[in-house]
């Protein structure tokens, strides 16, 4: 379970159909949208909370 709690029907509902209408809105997708919406809002989450990568050592 995420540690910042569930994500909002309507933030998944938004993304979902953002990722839909991008992909030309191909019937009968619904479900594989939807839970691309939800991997998509959670890893942007698990992002926020433990920061960007510090893969890139310049200097």
């Amino acid at each position: 379970m995420d540690d910042d709690g569930p994500i909002p029907i309507e933030e998944i509902r938004q993304r979902a159909y953002d990722l839909w209408d991008r992909h030309h809105r191909p019937e009968g997708q619904e479900m594989r949208f939807w839970v691309l919406a939800e991997r998509e809002l959670r890893a942007e989450r698990r992002t926020r909370r433990d920061g960007p990568a510090s893969h890139s050592s310049q200097g």
